[in-house]
């Protein structure tokens, strides 16, 4: 008793000099998860410069109350350089030894789909930016993604292509190791030949990172003579393929998923991706006075305008951190029902969840002209 009574003077003690036992530091750590070396790194240092602006700003805001305690964000960045089991071994690390209450990421869908598990076990909420696979969020109640999924936008790009553009015959090259890819082209054709349209070429390969002359696939999609070439992979592959393609005389329309949204695409491609179309999440020319003050304030901070994944990291970021801040809550059940009744508004659109925690949000599609993405269109889900 004497113990007891002793533990609870030096509390009221402490109290009375304005510190609580509770939540001394009044800081808790959210993890992210992203490409920040490998072929798609662009994406991960977008991704994460998101995420990091939205958490600037949550704490100047004054962060949340957790306890009575005014309570501040660390964030923690992991580097999953594209790899499924290195976004894995981030995932254990962020929440055994990190504590986090909650993970942002990861970009790829391969990688999410190693991590998710991990958080769903732990009871600690992911949200994707950018995983568009169906598959993601099927792992359980604590994985959300901030991004449209591969079903709609391999639905809006074979729209655009059969009714806007007109053709009628199409070929995929697409990388069969890859969820995000494959579900995009199985999703393009399904919807293609819904239409009325024919898929004359189907072709695969193995492993975009190290693959390099796509001209066997090539030879084959020529030969079949298509009106249109769709190419659901990421920038750097796709850049490779269009080059190869233009220089092989395959001249056709070519469209893609919301994996060409890099400088990068143009970098490498140069004038053979131009013209090329793409599915995508936002677009930095939208008028609208949030996004052209998102758009102001990511380039005077970062050097360079936002692109989707800079866009969808922030409001991932924003989503959680609102969850957060609403759930007044670090236990994670509490974090993930705030999660899934938000009435969040975030820069890529108003967000809300379907039972499978998938947000029910609008596309954009975009152009390649003059070596600039040019925005052409709002297709509604």
């Amino acid at each position: 008793m004497r113990r007891l009574f002793a533990i609870i003077l030096v509390c009221a003690l402490i109290a009375s000099v304005g510190v609580g036992c509770k939540a001394k530091t009044g800081v808790v750590n959210l993890g992210g998860i992203f490409p920040m070396t490998g072929a798609s790194a662009t994406f991960g240092t977008s991704s994460k410069n998101g995420v990091v602006m939205a958490v600037e700003e949550f704490n100047a805001a004054g962060g949340a109350t957790v306890d009575g305690v005014k309570t501040t964000i660390n964030y923690v960045n992991e580097d999953d350089q594209g790899a499924p089991e290195v976004g894995a071994s981030a995932a254990q690390k962020l929440i055994n030894q990190d504590k986090v209450i909650g993970i942002i990421g990861a970009v790829m869908s391969k990688v999410t789909l190693a991590a998710a598990p991990i958080a769903q076990a732990a009871g600690v909420p992911e949200i994707s930016p950018t995983s568009t696979n169906a598959a993601v969020t099927l792992v359980g109640d604590y994985i959300f993604r901030a991004c449209f999924i591969d079903p709609f936008q391999g639905t809006v790009m074979a729209n655009y292509a059969y009714n806007t553009l007109g053709v009628k015959t199409a070929a995929v090259l697409y990388d069969n190791a890859n969820d995000y890819p494959k579900g995009l082209a199985e999703n393009f054709k399904k919807s293609f030949e819904a239409l009325g349209g024919t898929i004359v070429a189907y072709e695969a390969f193995t492993d975009e990172a190290t693959t390099v002359d796509y001209k066997p696939q090539l030879t084959n999609i020529k030969a079949a003579n298509p009106a249109f070439l769709y190419l659901p992979n990421y920038y750097g592959g796709a850049a490779l393929q269009l080059k190869q393609a233009r220089e092989m005389g395959l001249n056709v329309p070519a469209g893609g998923g919301d994996g060409w949204d890099s400088p990068e695409l143009v970098a490498i491609g140069g004038a053979a991706v131009e013209g090329g179309v793409f599915s995508n999440h936002f677009s930095k020319d939208d008028s609208s006075p949030a996004v052209q003050s998102f758009v102001a304030a990511y380039t005077a901070k970062f050097g360079a305008a936002p692109d989707a994944l800079a866009a969808l990291a922030y409001d991932a970021a924003g989503l959680f951190l609102d969850a957060f801040k609403n759930a007044g809550s670090i236990k994670g059940s509490d974090i993930r029902d705030a999660m899934m009744n938000t009435s969040f508004v975030g820069i890529s659109g108003a967000y809300m969840f379907d039972a499978n925690r998938n947000p029910i949000k609008s596309a954009v599609i975009i152009k390649i002209e003059n070596g600039q993405q040019t925005y052409l269109t709002t297709v509604n889900p």
